[in-house]
């Protein structure tokens, strides 16, 4: 094979134009690693806060290959690797964050980043999934257990976390609610299982608990988004209830935790990539994931597509926000 690949690259932090177009070399699996094709990857907000520079701690070493998330086919695989073999399809998050990423030919990571690809969805539709479907899977069933009846409000039901929470939601038999900006955003979260919608901009907490809770506050409130919404989260949620989040850079009155005994969880799904350890935790997940996909219980929902070539234009859009779903990036 070819020692040389094709790689999309930043040398600094900045706007979505400080990607480049590089050639570098085809790197080795090492052992417990695997190589990996890559055949799409996608975009999500941590992929251009690495970029922009606004979270440094998590920056791969410049010039950096970004982007978590991958889809691809295996090409090698390092000493001690058993679960993969060649032209295994798999999808993953190996890197993005301190080690390189998706955005080139081929990627290398750790066995236990990867999954078996879901059998029911194109190849490169999978790379949509594992940074939201991890953080929506552990928000809903790892820091609570949410099961049949439970009232659940989803902030931000049509974004990528969002749009598979209302789903993971709807399929563990929860009663859910999930607010959006727009009637198209909430017309989107409707067709995917949410019981309810809440235009967030124009209706207060009271009366939307008063609407759709019946216990004083609703069991569960996943929140995706952070800042003014965590806030709230803690206004709409029942007494005992819980709180799950992805929020990591904001300041909060906490009183209303200590009020309503309150549990927090808080999800940071690639932090086995950061921490090189247990990182087999990654591709246990995915694997359930990927049997939930080929059950009918959640699918990704892809806006647009762009080629590694537009990254830029991928970025620009993610960072307006003014889409459904996900953003994905196909190796053309």
């Amino acid at each position: 094979m070819a020692s040389e690949m094709t790689a999309y690259v930043i040398e600094e932090h900045g706007d979505p134009d400080v990607f480049a177009r590089t050639t570098t070399d085809v790197p080795d699996p090492a052992p417990n690693e695997i190589r990996v094709e890559v055949v799409a990857s996608s975009l999500n907000p941590v992929d251009y806060k690495i970029r922009q520079g606004a979270i440094p701690d998590f920056s791969p070493e410049l010039p950096a290959i970004l982007h978590c998330d991958v889809a691809g086919v295996v090409d090698a695989v390092g000493e001690n690797v058993t679960t993969f073999e060649p032209g295994d399809a798999v999808y993953g998050m190996p890197g993005g964050a301190r080690r390189h990423g998706s955005l080139a030919e081929y990627v290398v990571g750790h066995a236990g980043t990867f999954a078996h690809a879901p059998e029911t969805i194109p190849l490169a539709d999978a790379a949509a999934l594992p940074v939201v479907a991890l953080t929506a899977w552990e928000m809903l069933t790892d820091k609570t257990t949410v099961g049949i009846g439970d009232e659940v409000l989803v902030y931000g039901g049509a974004g990528g976390v969002g749009h598979i929470g209302v789903q993971l939601a709807d399929w563990l038999g929860a009663d859910v609610t999930a607010t959006a900006s727009s009637d198209d955003k909430r017309a989107f979260a409707a067709d995917l299982g949410a019981d309810a919608t809440v235009d967030y901009t124009t209706t207060d907490v009271e009366t939307y608990v008063e609407a759709h809770a019946s216990n004083g506050g609703f069991d569960v409130v996943f929140d995706p988004v952070g800042d003014d919404h965590l806030q709230t989260a803690f206004e709409a949620v029942c007494p005992y209830g819980t709180v799950v989040t992805t929020e990591s850079s904001s300041t909060q009155d906490l009183a209303a935790m200590h009020q309503r005994s309150l549990t927090l969880g808080v999800v940071l799904v690639i932090l086995p990539v950061l921490l090189g350890e247990r990182q087999a935790r990654i591709g246990d997940e995915l694997a359930d994931i990927a049997r939930l996909v080929d059950d009918g219980a959640i699918e990704p929902h892809i806006e647009e597509r762009f080629p590694f070539a537009a990254v830029a234009d991928a970025h620009r859009l993610g960072e307006d926000g003014s889409f459904n779903g996900k953003i994905l990036l196909l190796n053309e």
